[in-house]
């Protein structure tokens, strides 16, 4: 006999191994900038916002990006301030732990080449936004993408077809995010130094 369904409370399912999402690493970098409510990030989070162009993440979205990462101790609420037509606005800000773990997601390259246009692109601009040097990252990445440009042109060598338009695609896009990458470590100033 099957056994009947059980609701699990909400934070057992926020707990659940995996990792941040972009758009919660976003909420917790914002966070990191100055403490503040849901619903000023669901703003810059928005489309039309500041970093809606690079990530946008809707108000609902965003309010469970700061439901998980307080329950996974990476915030913590710091105050309230009155709501214009509701209830008082929860002030939410960064935990020693979560500063932490921002550093740390700042200086990981982006695993996969499809993830650049999300996740490198957000590690840049919080990085120069919080006066981090992405150098050592940048080197990092530039590692990752180029073992994938040479996987990608060995299978190119022995495939056909369909195969090889889309593998074709594929690494003349890797290459393209490894120009990219170049290109910013060729203009970080204490490498233009040392040459």
């Amino acid at each position: 006999m099957p056994k009947p369904f059980v609701a699990h409370p909400r934070s057992a399912y926020v707990m659940a191994e995996r990792r941040l999402a972009p758009g919660e690493w976003a909420v917790l970098a914002l966070l990191s900038e100055r403490p503040t409510h849901g619903w000023a990030l669901s703003i810059q989070l928005g489309p039309e916002g500041e970093l809606g162009s690079v990530w946008s993440l809707g108000r609902p979205l965003v309010y469970r990006s700061i439901d998980i990462l307080a329950e996974r101790g990476l915030i913590e609420p710091a105050g309230h301030e009155p709501g214009l037509r509701g209830p008082n606005r929860t002030i939410y800000r960064t935990t020693c732990t979560g500063a932490t773990a921002l550093v740390q997601w700042l200086d990981e390259p982006v695993e996969h080449v499809r993830d650049v246009r999300s996740q490198l692109l957000l590690k840049l601009i919080f990085a120069e936004r919080t006066g981090i040097d992405p150098t050592r990252m940048l080197e990092a990445q530039h590692v990752t993408i180029r073992a994938a440009v040479g996987l990608l042109e060995q299978r190119m060598r022995s495939s056909t077809g369909s195969e090889a338009i889309l593998l074709r695609f594929r690494l003349e896009s890797t290459k393209a995010v490894l120009r990219f990458v170049e290109g910013l470590l060729d203009t970080r100033p204490e490498l233009q130094a040392a040459v």
